[in-house]
């Protein structure tokens, strides 16, 4: 008997993290069916023609704040996951700093209950790993957590930098898990020192955020981070890197066998210090947008390995919390995750990069890193139909007022771009057709926990754990 295909997607481009070719794509029961010659294809209730479109596996963004619980004045789960869909993003991680924090058992599972009521996109959740939740960080991987968030500076919930004695300690226990600890890499005793003394003196500028956090921040937090992951066999993340000089440490980590990924983000690519004065607050975000030359290296660490994909750090805040006289005073974040591909599609048209890169960046080797893969994250028969078709010859321009957002504003508001997402599917079915998003697929999107498969643990130095040395000794026992 002849299988029937759920949909057939014919004649476009497939999009590999290693080359394209031409073909259709059969969808069927939430999965790749097959991928070949249109011929090949099975017969199929739906079809839709993609002559001239690329078909590229979902862009997974391991970075994103919804804000919900606490703060859905910015942003909620419906929103969100509105606006990664409109952006062609399949699957986001969503961080741990709303009210009150996902430090816990019980924040975890209302936060797991708000997003399977909302979610259009499917989505993780990171636990938080501060100092006063150590004891907790057993139940966060039991409820359910892609990975742990650490926040080592300070940002939006001001959520407390743990010692370095704790993050040790929280390392060790979630190192025995295989998890991924993402860290927000910046210092923040010395931000702290800098910006006092920046408003003291009366700096109040735009440019007073970028001098209150230097390069070094990033650098010794990177350096300590990878310090302990090696110690414990911990594997990590740095966030949204946006220092040419930060990625010394994480080359010298990852050449020591560290097992460390790295993210970088539009606006550290594409924007410079010399925005500033023309955006004022809608241009702080934490780590800083910092001075163009820093640009370059960034590209280069893409295309060598060093940074492994691209993120959005979408941190929505509403326009009158980003406009403040004071830059102090300007929210830290906008959001992203919805002008992403379009951003990122219009420097594949100029060259930049191409478009294997593009999903090898932001499909591929996310779900790689984070124990996705092959479910995710390719083309290939019997992985989940997260699919995006974009027209790389459509032209439109960003608009805050355009975005689902509820944080209608953004430093990439009036800028041009070439290469549109046009339709979305979320294991195989349209949550965006035809640039307008699916209303009724609210609650559509499934946490990716349970199919997640990390490679074994492989703790380091148990005996001296924090854990091994308050047992008492075998000869006292």
């Amino acid at each position: 008997m002849t299988t029937t295909a759920d949909i057939v997607l014919r004649n476009g481009t497939l999009v590999y993290p290693d080359g394209v070719r031409e073909g259709s794509l059969a969808i069927k029961d939430g999965k790749i069916f097959a991928i070949g010659d249109d011929a090949a294809m099975p017969p199929a209730h739906e079809t839709l023609d993609a002559t001239g479109m690329h078909i590229l596996p979902g862009a997974i963004d391991a970075h994103v704040h919804f804000r919900e619980p606490g703060y859905t004045h910015k942003e909620d789960w419906q929103t969100g996951t509105a606006a990664a869909a409109m952006g062609g993003v399949t699957t986001v991680f969503e961080m741990p700093n709303v009210s009150p924090p996902t430090a816990g058992k019980v924040e975890l599972a209302q936060k797991h209950a708000l997003a399977t009521a909302k979610a259009h996109v499917d989505y993780g959740l990171y636990g938080l790993l501060g100092e006063e939740n150590l004891a907790n960080l057993e139940d966060l991987v039991a409820g359910g957590v892609i990975g742990f968030k650490c926040f080592m500076g300070n940002t939006f919930g001001n959520l407390p930098a743990p010692s370095t004695g704790a993050m040790l300690e929280g390392f060790e226990i979630v190192a025995r898990h295989g998890k991924r600890i993402s860290l927000h890499a910046e210092t923040a005793s010395i931000m702290a020192r800098r910006q006092k003394h920046l408003q003291a003196a009366g700096r109040n500028d735009p440019l007073a955020h970028l001098a209150a956090r230097p390069a070094v921040v990033a650098i010794e937090a990177v350096s300590r981070a990878s310090i302990l992951a090696e110690w414990t066999g911990a594997r990590i993340h740095v966030l949204h890197i946006s220092s040419a000089e930060e990625l010394k440490p994480l080359r010298e980590a990852k050449a020591r066998g560290v097992d460390v990924t790295g993210e970088t983000c539009p606006q550290y690519l594409l924007l410079g210090a010399e925005d500033y004065g023309r955006l004022g607050g809608r241009i702080r975000v934490n780590p800083p947008v910092r001075e163009a030359r820093n640009q370059g290296p960034i590209w280069d660490a893409l295309k060598d390995g060093t940074i492994d994909m691209i993120a959005t750090d979408h941190a929505p805040h509403v326009p009158e919390e980003k406009l403040r006289e004071a830059i102090w005073d300007c929210d830290c974040g906008f959001p992203g995750v919805e002008t992403q591909m379009s951003l990122m599609l219009t420097e594949v048209n100029v060259g930049r990069m191409s478009i294997s890169d593009y999903v090898r960046w932001t499909s591929y080797n996310p779900a790689r890193a984070w124990g996705l893969f092959p479910k995710k994250g390719i083309l290939r028969a019997g992985a989940d139909a997260d699919i995006v078709l974009v027209d790389l010859r459509r032209s439109s321009m960003i608009c805050d007022a355009d975005l689902q957002s509820r944080a209608k504003i953004t430093p990439w508001n009036g800028r041009a771009v070439r290469g549109v997402p046009v339709h979305t599917l979320v294991r195989g079915r349209f949550v965006m057709r035809d640039r307008k998003l699916i209303d009724d697929t609210k609650g559509w999107g499934q946490s990716v926990h349970a199919i997640q498969e990390m490679p074994p643990a492989k703790p380091r130095h148990v005996d001296q754990t924090t854990a091994a040395i308050v047992r008492p000794p075998l000869a006292a026992q």
